[in-house]
């Protein structure tokens, strides 16, 4: 695959690897029909293949909806994951994508956080393995993965562009280490950075998360794409390492980045090293067999049933603290927005 990325990276032209850190528009990114360069076609997830009506242009279908993640890692069983990730990965190839944008591993840090459920645990080290086993699952079947989201991730109040203030010890002992165990025990296709800010920088133009941490200390070979819409710069992401801005058409990159390279603000290497990320996973894709599966079948519910009935979890009624005794009590607060 390698010699084949310097083939193609050789005979393209500067506009064509720039137009490449772009998505196409929502789902697609950019192909090079002249060269063979195909799109890669991405759909929602994490927990099953998300499928648009039909009037949308793309492939529409029932697919299987597995339990969530935070039922994954109840089920405290990795093998079963990656079981339900293969499947997941063979829905995805069925619905004509390539990559499902999951699996979510942000730490569950607030029992109100809007997102819990998308994601695996509290604990980074079930939330990394759970995680390792899905990925596994997914891309043994020839399909992608996106990481998501990177990093820091963990509140919907302000999420668009909320501060997480964190310290260093901090930020990798607990937001970063299933992401670390992930990247370099399963090597997801891709890496999706997260709208908010680390310490007032925001993560897809972040040097220290993209360029220092995730692509030179833990290795990781595959692209790094926005969230849809956590672009804020030009030159600034692309010299942090984010390798792919979505949605498409670009916003901040397209002619805004050609001018940022003739103006020297971003170096040709640089856009090399993006597209060269993005080709890798192109020709991946390329090289595995898309097989003519079926969705939503009776083996994938079973499986999706098998893992529900394994993600039951049974509370402790420690001193008999239900039911509650009518008799004691004077006011009960129901909180919420639907209480009423």
């Amino acid at each position: 695959i390698e010699t084949e990325v310097e083939r193609l990276l050789q005979a393209m032209t500067l506009q064509e690897k720039i137009a490449m850190l772009s998505g196409r528009d929502a789902w697609h990114t950019i192909s090079v029909e002249r060269l063979g360069i195909e799109p890669l076609v991405m759909t929602d997830g994490p927990h099953g293949v998300r499928s648009d009506l039909p009037e949308s242009g793309r492939k529409s279908g029932l697919t299987t909806v597995f339990p969530t993640g935070v039922s994954m890692a109840s089920s405290w069983n990795p093998e079963l994951i990656e079981e339900v990730g293969a499947a997941i990965g063979e829905e995805t190839l069925a619905m004509d994508c390539d990559i499902i944008l999951g699996p979510c591993v942000n730490i569950v840090r607030h029992p109100l956080a809007g997102r819990n459920f998308e994601s695996y645990s509290e604990d980074p080290y079930l939330a990394g393995e759970i995680g390792v086993a899905y990925v596994k699952g997914v891309q043994s079947r020839g399909a992608g993965t996106s990481l998501k989201h990177f990093a820091a991730n963990n509140q919907e109040i302000e999420r668009m562009r909320g501060n997480s203030v964190v310290d260093e010890r901090t930020l990798r002992e607990i937001y970063l280490a299933q992401f670390e165990r992930i990247v370099k025990g399963a090597e997801p296709w891709t890496v999706m950075c997260s709208y908010n800010r680390i310490n007032g920088e925001y993560a897809s133009q972040n040097t220290s998360l993209l360029h220092d941490i995730l692509k030179n200390e833990w290795g990781f070979q595959g692209f790094v794409v926005s969230d849809w819409g956590a672009v804020h710069a030009t030159a600034a992401p692309v010299n942090a390492g984010l390798d792919l801005e979505m949605p498409g058409p670009p916003r901040w990159f397209g002619s805004l980045l050609s001018e940022a390279v003739s103006t020297w603000q971003v170096e040709e290497s640089t856009i090399n090293d993006a597209v060269r990320r993005i080709l890798r996973i192109v020709l991946k894709r390329k090289a595995s067999q898309r097989q003519s599966i079926a969705v939503n079948t009776p083996e994938h519910q079973l499986l999706a049933r098998r893992l529900a009935e394994e993600a039951i979890t049974l509370l402790k009624n420690e001193n008999h603290v239900l039911p509650l005794e009518k008799a004691g009590l004077r006011k009960l607060a129901v909180i919420g927005p639907n209480c009423l």
